[in-house]
Order: C-alpha cells, then sequence, then structure tokens
C-alpha cells in the first residue's frame, strides 16, 4: 500500500471551555449558583462586587460598629453614680427587648427563624429517667428498653429479646422485673409510649383519661380485643357483633380518633427547607410580569485597578496570570449574563402559556412539554431541561417549581386537551368533598370527569390517586 498525504476539510462540533462553564451555570440551582460565585471571587483578582453592593456591605458594617450616643454620652462611658429617681432602662438603652413589648415591635425587628435543636425519643425518656430514684438494677432495664423504642414510640423489638439480651448482664433477672419496668416507662411522656402494638399505644391514651369520661371503659376493652373490626367501617356489622348502640359506638370511634397512634413523631422536628425563587410574577393592569430576583446572585465587574495594570507587550509570569484571569472574569460574567436571559425568556414563555393557572389555580393548567417551549424560544429541549431544573418561580399560587408546569395531557369529548396536572387537581377536589361514609369509587370518579368531557379511564384515576397519596375507597371510608 502507498503512503500518501491528503487534504480534507470537515466540520465538528466541540465543547469549549466557555460552553462548557454557562453550561454548568444554567443547569446550577440557586444555592449552588451563589456558592460558585462566591468561589470565583475569592479564585479570581479580577473580579468583584459592583460599587453598589460594597457601599451597602461597608454601610451595614459601619452601623454595626458605631455606638449609639444618647442625651448622656456614649453607652460605653458609664457614669459612676446613677440618679436617684431614674431607672436602668432610662439611661441605657437596652441591647433586647423582652416581653410584649419585643413580640409586637414588628415594625423594628425583622423575621427571625429561630430553631432549636432536635430532640430524639430516646433524649427525651432518659432525661425523665435521670428524674426518677430508681435502682441500679431497674435503670439499666430501663435504657435497654428504651434503645428498643423507634422515633414512632414504638417497642422494636419483643419483650423477651429484651430480657434474653439483658442475661449477660443479669444472669437472674427475670421476665416480670423487664415487665414491671416497661409499665414505669409507659408512665412517661408523652401518653402511649413504649407500647409494642397499636391496640397497647391507644389503651395507654385511654386509661390517662379520667375515669368519669363517658364508655372509657367500653373504648378500653374495643381497642384491646377488637381493634381489627375498624378495617372494616361497617357500622351495622360492628354494632351486631361487639352486642354495642349506635350511641356507644359513635362516642368510642370519636375518642379513638382523638387519640395519636404515634406518640413519639410529635417529638421529631423536621428541618424546613426554605425555597429561594428565580424569579418573581406579579399582575400589572391586567397584565403578568416576569421579574428576576435580584438577591440570587450579586452584580459582579472587573476590577478596574487589576485590569489597567495588565501590560500588551509584557510575557512576564505575573502579566500572564493576570490576562488569564481578566479572561476567566470576562467569560464567567458573560455565563452568568447568558443565564439569567435564558431563565427570563423561559419564565416569561411559561407564565404567557399558563395565564390561566395563575389566575384559577391548578384545574385551569393546560397540557405543555419542552418542545413547546423550545420551539417557541428557538432552543434545545436540553437547554430547557436544564432551565427548568430546580428553578422556581413566585406567583400567586405560591412558590413553584419551574417544572410543575410541564404535564401530558388527555383527551377531551370536543377534540381538545386536558392537562394531568389538571385532572389531578380535579380528582382532588371530588375526593375532598364526597361523603366519607360513602366515598367515590375510581369508576365514579371516572363517570364524573367524563361528564365533564374529560376522558378518563378508571385504571389513569387510579394511577393518578395513588401519585397523590390518596387511599382507596375502603380506606378513606369512615363511620363518623
Amino acid at each position: 500500500m502507498k503512503q500518501s498525504l491528503q487534504l480534507r476539510i470537515s466540520q465538528s462540533l466541540t465543547m469549549t471551555p466557555q460552553l462548557q462553564q454557562a453550561i454548568k451555570l444554567l443547569q446550577m440551582s440557586t444555592l449552588d449558583l451563589q456558592q460558585e460565585i462566591q468561589q470565583a471571587l475569592e479564585s479570581n483578582i479580577m473580579l468583584e462586587l459592583e460599587e453598589d453592593d460594597i457601599l451597602s456591605g461597608q454601610r451595614e458594617k459601619k452601623i454595626d460598629n458605631t455606638d449609639q450616643v444618647t442625651s448622656e454620652g456614649s453607652q460605653t462611658d458609664i457614669p459612676d453614680e446613677l440618679p436617684v429617681d431614674v431607672s436602668w432602662e432610662d439611661v441605657y438603652d437596652t441591647a433586647f427587648n423582652y416581653g410584649e413589648e419585643a413580640a409586637g415591635s414588628e415594625d423594628d425587628n425583622d423575621f427571625q427563624v429561630v430553631q432549636s435543636d432536635a430532640e430524639s425519643v430516646s433524649n427525651h425518656l432518659l432525661w425523665q429517667l435521670e428524674l426518677l430514684p430508681v435502682s441500679e438494677r431497674d435503670y439499666a432495664i430501663a435504657i435497654a428498653i428504651i434503645d428498643s423504642i423507634n422515633q414512632d414510640g414504638y417497642l422494636d423489638c419483643e419483650l423477651v429479646d429484651i430480657h434474653q439480651s439483658l442475661l449477660d448482664q443479669m444472669p437472674d433477672i427475670e421476665l416480670d422485673e423487664v415487665q414491671a419496668v416497661l409499665h414505669m416507662v409507659q408512665n412517661f411522656d408523652p401518653v402511649g409510649i413504649a407500647a409494642q402494638n397499636l391496640g397497647e399505644c391507644l389503651a395507654l391514651q385511654i386509661m390517662q383519661l379520667p375515669e368519669s369520661t363517658p364508655f372509657r371503659e367500653v373504648a378500653l376493652e374495643f381497642v384491646r380485643e377488637h381493634l381489627s373490626l375498624l378495617t372494616s367501617c361497617d357500622q351495622a356489622k360492628l354494632m351486631k357483633k361487639l352486642g354495642l348502640s349506635e350511641t356507644q359506638l359513635q362516642a368510642i370511634l370519636v375518642m379513638i380518633r382523638s387519640l395519636d397512634p404515634k406518640p413519639g413523631a410529635r417529638l421529631q422536628k423536621t428541618e424546613v427547607e426554605y425555597v429561594i425563587p428565580d424569579v418573581f410574577v406579579s399582575k400589572y393592569k391586567g397584565k403578568w410580569l416576569v421579574a428576576l430576583n435580584p438577591d440570587i446572585a450579586p452584580k459582579l465587574r472587573i476590577n478596574p485597578i487589576y485590569s489597567g495594570m495588565i501590560k500588551r507587550a509584557d510575557n512576564s509570569h505575573d502579566n500572564q496570570s493576570m490576562k488569564y484571569h481578566l479572561q476567566e472574569a470576562r467569560w464567567f460574567i458573560k455565563s452568568l449574563h447568558s443565564r439569567n436571559e435564558t431563565l427570563l425568556r423561559v419564565a416569561k414563555s411559561i407564565v404567557e402559556k399558563q395565564g390561566e393557572f395563575l389566575d384559577h389555580g391548578a384545574i385551569a393548567m393546560k397540557p405543555m412539554v419542552l418542545r413547546d417551549i423550545a420551539e417557541e424560544l428557538e432552543l434545545h429541549e436540553s437547554t430547557i431541561s436544564r432551565v427548568t431544573t430546580q428553578k422556581y418561580m413566585h406567583t400567586p399560587q405560591g412558590v413553584i417549581e419551574f417544572k410543575y408546569f410541564f404535564s401530558s395531557h388527555v383527551s377531551t369529548e370536543g377534540g381538545g386537551e386536558c392537562s394531568a396536572t389538571a385532572i389531578r387537581a380535579l380528582i382532588k377536589e371530588l375526593v375532598a368533598s364526597e361523603n366519607p361514609a360513602k366515598p367515590l369509587s375510581d369508576s365514579k370518579i371516572s363517570d364524573l370527569l367524563n361528564e365533564k368531557g374529560i376522558n378518563v379511564a378508571r385504571r389513569t384515576i387510579a394511577k393518578y390517586r395513588e401519585a397523590m397519596l390518596i387511599p382507596s375507597t375502603s380506606q378513606r371510608k369512615r363511620l363518623i
């Protein structure tokens, strides 16, 4: 084979560093973007905040460090003697306001959320155990019992297993001793703790009620022996099988529903995750307006002092490094502007298509897919997908993720389309207004939607209902 040289012209698409950075910023959430900007400010000498942000930060710092001067002089200068006819508060401004005045001064204090450390079930029970004068033997048994209680307040293992685990420490321990200590722990707060099953948990709570409570003994017997019969939700069958009157049965059911099936859950603190919206949507003169949230990203600029130190003909290491930082800073600012511009364009397009949702809620949601926005804005679907991921919009209907506006559609009788989100809202509305004694079945919900011109099969109703965590007909049935 003879070797030869050939010249060919071809085109290929490559990912430049600028394009990679723009895509990276585009798919970032608000919190990730703020961290990326902070990292860029720390690593690039050419990047800095605009003067407005710098001055505001310096102004706040100056206010914090400046002592307030009162009529008596500076607060840092304490006089030797206080006036006799006045109190301390009349001379010095207190740092904090306590009591009702502090609670009512909403204009002077910003909204603050005070979070306390989450208290686990075991810590709460151990604190109560430390207050009791118990022997070392009972203390060790109580510790073993408390360690076996889960976050809902129930024993995770059988009492026999706890007894077996204590034999290594106390060979002469009896099961009755463990049972006695368990009864002691069950008297701790919250009521119903350390129960071995649901019936015992409810029984412990009923036993704490006054003896004069109507139908207390009947309810106690019911939860201990006949609690499984509640799943039938057949009032006539329950009255006949238990020999109860309608009044007794209703009183028992009211009492049971007032109890807490998970007493340990009330001690758990759920961490609240606050969402920072990327755009704000408001209505002005009958039109929906979209604006970027100015707080999601600070305004950046090129440092004029360092950029002015760059010399064109200088090839020294320091000069080359400054040139590299300048180029990186320009790319970063350009990518940031491109991200904000694309985000605003997509948000405006969504608001324009989903104006009825903003006016009337989820029932008026229109079917929409990523392709609809991509074709309108002449962008790729992958770009729209990146923009709408972990981005949030502040609307009159609440703070909503961009992805929520995209859903499949179902054909209507008139040849139109109905959004799957709107169908879910209709199902939720029908279930909320149904008769608890005779809940709507999936077939009945399907018939009701068909009457409105929305052709939805029963299995589709079941799929949407399960996705919204709505129980089945038998589980939703209530006797009271």
